[in-house]
Order: C-alpha cells, then sequence, then structure tokens
C-alpha cells in the first residue's frame, strides 16, 4: 500500500490538525464558481515571475509534453537537472530495496522538482511520473546554477517556493501520523479546492480517480469510496460534469475530535 506525503500547492496550509468544533444551526453555504475578470493573485504573480525568469535562458532550456503516467525521471538516473511544470501535475515515489513503493509528493502546475542535483545528489533517489497530461520545463543543472546566480529576485522567489513545499510537506506528515483517514481525505479535498489558503477558493476540483486520492492519503480504494459516499450524504460533496463540488461545510471532518 502506497504511503502518501503528498503537496497540492505552493503555499503553506493552514487548515487545523484537529480541534473541537461546533456545526452553526445555519445549513453551510454552498460555493459557487462565477466567472468574472479579477486581478492575479501573489501565487499567480510568482509564478509569472518564474516562468519570465527561466524563458531568460537562452540554452539549458527545453520543455517537453508527457502524457498521464509517462516517466519525466527514474530512480537511479544521474541527477543532472531541476524541473518546472508548466501545466498538469507530477507525482514523486521511491521503491525500497523490497520493492515497497512510498508516493513522497504530488505536485501541482508552478512547482519545481529534482533541485536536489543542485546540491550535488549524484543519482535520483526517487522516480517522477506525470499524473495527467503536463507540460514540463527541463533546467540542465549548469544552467540553473548560473541563473540563480544571474537573478536574485529569481532566487530569493526560488528558495520562497522550495521552503514553503517543505513547510506543506511537513503539515502532510504529521496529518498522517495523527490523523484517521477520513480527516486526511477531507483535509486533501479541502486543500485541493484551496480552501484555508492564499489562493481563492475553487469549489469545484477537476475529476481524480479513488486510486490517486488513496495513494496520496495513505490508504485503500474502498475505503476513500466509503468516506466519499459518507461526505456526500452528508452534503459536504456533490458531483456534476466537471468534477466534484467541495462545501465549505466539510471543514467539520477536519476540525472534529
Amino acid at each position: 500500500m502506497a504511503t502518501s506525503l503528498a503537496t497540492m500547492t505552493n503555499t503553506a496550509p493552514r487548515l487545523p490538525l484537529g480541534r473541537s468544533y461546533r456545526r452553526p444551526a445555519a445549513t453551510a453555504h454552498k460555493l459557487k464558481v462565477v466567472s468574472k475578470q479579477t486581478s492575479a493573485s501573489p501565487v499567480q504573480e510568482l509564478e509569472a515571475d518564474l516562468q519570465n525568469s527561466l524563458n531568460k535562458l537562452a540554452t539549458g532550456r527545453s520543455r517537453r509534453e508527457y502524457l498521464a503516467g509517462e516517466s519525466v525521471f527514474s530512480q537511479g538516473d544521474q541527477a543532472n537537472a531541476v524541473f518546472y511544470i508548466q501545466s498538469g501535475q507530477v507525482r514523486l515515489s521511491i521503491v525500497s530495496m523490497t520493492g515497497k513503493e512510498a508516493v513522497i509528493a504530488h505536485l501541482p502546475a508552478g512547482s519545481f522538482f529534482g533541485e536536489a542535483a543542485l546540491a550535488g545528489q549524484p543519482v535520483r533517489i526517487s522516480s517522477a511520473n506525470a499524473i495527467k497530461p503536463s507540460t514540463v520545463v527541463r533546467i540542465d543543472k549548469t544552467a540553473m546554477q548560473d541563473l540563480l546566480h544571474r537573478e536574485p529576485k529569481f532566487a530569493e522567489q526560488f528558495l520562497a517556493h522550495l521552503l514553503a513545499r517543505n513547510i506543506r510537506m511537513e503539515a502532510d506528515l504529521v496529518d498522517h501520523l495523527f490523523n484517521s483517514s477520513e480527516k486526511r481525505l477531507a483535509r486533501l479535498l479541502m486543500l485541493m479546492a484551496n480552501f484555508g489558503q492564499d489562493t481563492k477558493p475553487i469549489p469545484v476540483i477537476a475529476k481524480i480517480s479513488q486510486e490517486t486520492l488513496a495513494e496520496m492519503i495513505g490508504t485503500t480504494r474502498s475505503r476513500v469510496s466509503f468516506f466519499l459516499n459518507r461526505f456526500r450524504e452528508l452534503g459536504y460533496i456533490d458531483y456534476d460534469g466537471g468534477g466534484m463540488l467541495i462545501d465549505s461545510s466539510l471543514v467539520n471532518v477536519v476540525l472534529r475530535d
């Protein structure tokens, strides 16, 4: 069974990991997606700045489209580049000597990975695979080092990105160690919908398989199916043609003792 330390955004989550909560008497208001022009969020501005800096590289940079399930690199490959996800999603996983697989992270668009190459890691200790069709930029190690030296603003943003991702992964580890699989699933869905984060909530999240959700929280597909059915009966989630509708009242599961 895969053990997940997944990370869905580049900002540190603010969802509590457990305390008492009394549900208000009024029915939770269902959020609706409204299409209108809005100014770019700080996260979007950061991603745009990072992309502009990467575009300044005349050499040492390449871009490739990956199909769902396709490998970006494998455990044991030479570590000679850093990668940036322009679109899509990438899973990082590791396999032990006994053949047991653990999922380290699920990274969304706007994420860097493979940065251990900059610290002198000779070979990859994990594998990276596209979860869905993804566009990934590969930056040679020397080109990335040169960019970090030439562009102080980019170096600062890159460091902020890595620190935020590590904070998120630490929170995921605490969640995995101390919370039930039901709470972990509820927290994951809230994070995927951006509740409790700097960016605006997106109540409707894209379709995602129960197998992938099970990997991300470290449980079985059957348990995920059971919890999703319960959440739907309680009115915490619903389904439409575009994906899963997340109601803000799902936080009750996360906060419940």
